[in-house]
C-alpha cells in the first residue's frame, strides 16, 4: 500500500482557525463526512497518542454501500503528531472485513498561512486498496470545502487567529 492520495484548498481563516476546527469534536462532526454522509464521534481524545471513532454514515446508502456495514464506514483514528496552526498527522484504521480496506492509512493535514487565509493541503498515505482513488480525492476535497464553509462562517471562538 504505497499510493499516496491529495487535496488542497485556500481556505479565508487564519491558520489558527483551521487548526481548532481540526481538534474539537463538535467542529469535526460538522465538516468532515464528505457529501452524501454525517459523522458522529463516539470516542474523542485530542492530544497525541490520543485519537478519536468515527461512525460515517452514508444518507443513501443504495449507491456507495460502507466498508462497515451497508450504511457505514467506521474508522479509528489516532493522532499521531499535532503543531498547533501547522499540522494535524493522523492514523486512520477502517473497521471492515474486506481486506481490500484492511492497514493504516496515514493523513496529514497541513496549513500554511497564505495573505489572509491558510493554503490546506491534505496528503493521505498508504490508502488501502479498496478505497477507489478519484472517489477519495472527491471526498476529501468534498471535506475540505465543508471545513472552508465551517471556519468562514463568523463563529465565536474559531474565527479568531
Amino acid at each position: 500500500m504505497d499510493r499516496t492520495d491529495r487535496a488542497s484548498r485556500l481556505i479565508a481563516a487564519p491558520p489558527g482557525a483551521v487548526y481548532r476546527a481540526l481538534l474539537d469534536r463538535e467542529s469535526l462532526e460538522a465538516w468532515l463526512p464528505p457529501d452524501g454522509m454525517r459523522g458522529r464521534v463516539e470516542r474523542w481524545d485530542p492530544r497525541p497518542g490520543g485519537g478519536f471513532r468515527m461512525v460515517l454514515t452514508y444518507l443513501d446508502p443504495s449507491g456507495s454501500p460502507g466498508k462497515t456495514s451497508d450504511a457505514t464506514d467506521v474508522v479509528d483514528v489516532a493522532f499521531a503528531d499535532l503543531v498547533a496552526s501547522e499540522r494535524v498527522v493522523t492514523r486512520a484504521v477502517f473497521e471492515a472485513d474486506d481486506p481490500a480496506y484492511a492497514g493504516t492509512m496515514t493523513m496529514t493535514w497541513h496549513l500554511s498561512a497564505a495573505g489572509d487565509g491558510t493554503e490546506v493541503t491534505v496528503t493521505a498515505t498508504d490508502v488501502p486498496p479498496g478505497i477507489d482513488q478519484a472517489a477519495h480525492e472527491a471526498g476529501i476535497a468534498s471535506s475540505l470545502a465543508n471545513l472552508a464553509a465551517y471556519v468562514e462562517a463568523p463563529t465565536p471562538g474559531l474565527s479568531a487567529p
